[in-house]
């Protein structure tokens, strides 16, 4: 009798805690989402039968202070597991106060919150609620403020990325600079690989694939001397799925964490340059990705074999009204999306 092959069960699937943040809280902007909301958005997603695994945080009031004691920690754990998750990634603050291009306080800054969220990632992993993920860094830094002096800049800011290599390296983690062009020397693929060859430390220092932000890295809209296709690109398969293979054979060695994504391609932020992608909802019809299909460029090598090397991967959406974020179906659509994404470049352990 022929027994089915079991269902993938790697990479696991994890939900972003950080849409409940980012763009919330602030003077004219919707409240933040606090966090048992959305722990609780997430357990309740399932379709047929499968749920979230887990959930990577961000390290940041309302939902985790950067400075929570032991005890924080413990109650932070019980919650989670309560929810039947592990944690993953962790995202370290590292803008608010700090940059890794700044002057001598703003770089010590950004190494004191990489050293508290390596404490936090630690003892999440010792009280045995993280099984995997890394620490989640950049620059902090404008793209303008850093094309004053590229190779400078790129030196200094790898320079701040070895201090925080180090206090990885004691706490037994590892960090992740993720691909997002509005940050300074990592706002082009071809910089990202300069700063991380700089830093020249592999097992300590890698990158972040965010499937919507390096998207934009085929564009090169912050340094069009980069750009992967031509100017008059308009989305033909054929030079899509070229700038893709380039892109990600010279990225994929150094990707140690991997968000799901969509992105329309267009543009916001301010100034000329400090632009960044929209991420979409997984459903959106103006999304550029076929997420099922693409995401196999990070998660397969250059011969088209999984790689098995990322053990979870995350969900990335942010900046989305609360009315939408409140909605389960919203996630159950996520869900359903991350689902493809293992069946199609997944394993069975």
């Amino acid at each position: 009798m022929k027994t089915e092959k079991p269902a993938n069960n790697f990479p696991k699937l994890h939900n972003a805690m950080w849409p409940g943040l980012v763009g919330k809280g602030s003077p004219g902007a919707e409240p933040s989402i606090d966090l048992d909301t959305m722990l609780d958005l997430t357990a309740k997603a399932e379709v047929n039968g499968v749920k979230f695994d887990g959930v990577d945080l961000f390290l940041y009031d309302p939902h985790v202070n950067i400075d929570i004691s032991d005890d924080g920690i413990q109650a932070l754990v019980d919650k989670i597991r309560g929810k039947g998750f592990v944690v993953g990634s962790v995202v370290a603050p590292v803008w608010f106060d700090g940059s890794a291009m700044g002057n001598e306080t703003q770089r010590a800054n950004w190494v004191t919150a990489v050293r508290k969220a390596c404490r936090i990632a630690k003892k999440l992993r010792e009280l045995g609620v993280r099984p995997y993920g890394i620490v989640r860094i950049d620059s902090a830094a404008s793209v303008t403020d850093w094309e004053k002096d590229p190779k400078g800049n790129t030196k200094l800011i790898a320079k701040t990325f070895k201090e925080g290599a180090k206090i990885a390296k004691d706490h037994g983690e590892r960090l992740a600079a993720e691909g997002e062009i509005c940050w300074g020397a990592m706002h082009s693929w071809k910089w990202m690989i300069a700063l991380l060859e700089e830093v020249g430390l592999p097992k300590f220092v890698g990158f972040q694939a965010d499937m919507a932000h390096t998207l934009l890295y085929i564009l090169s809209d912050n340094a069009p001397e980069h750009r992967i296709v031509p100017k008059n690109f308009s989305w033909e398969p054929d030079q899509f799925h070229a700038a893709m293979k380039k892109l990600t054979k010279a990225l994929r060695p150094w990707t140690i964490d991997f968000h799901v994504a969509q992105n329309d391609a267009t543009m916001k932020g301010s100034g000329s340059h400090d632009k960044t992608g929209k991420h979409c909802l997984a459903t959106d019809p103006n999304g550029k990705l076929n997420i099922a299909r693409d995401a196999g460029y990070w998660l397969r090598d250059d011969a088209g074999k999984v790689t098995k090397k990322i053990k979870h991967i995350c969900w990335d959406g942010c900046m989305f009204p609360n009315e939408t974020l409140m909605k389960q179906q919203t996630w159950n659509d996520i869900l359903a999306a991350m689902i493809q994404v293992r069946e199609n470049h997944g394993w069975h352990a």
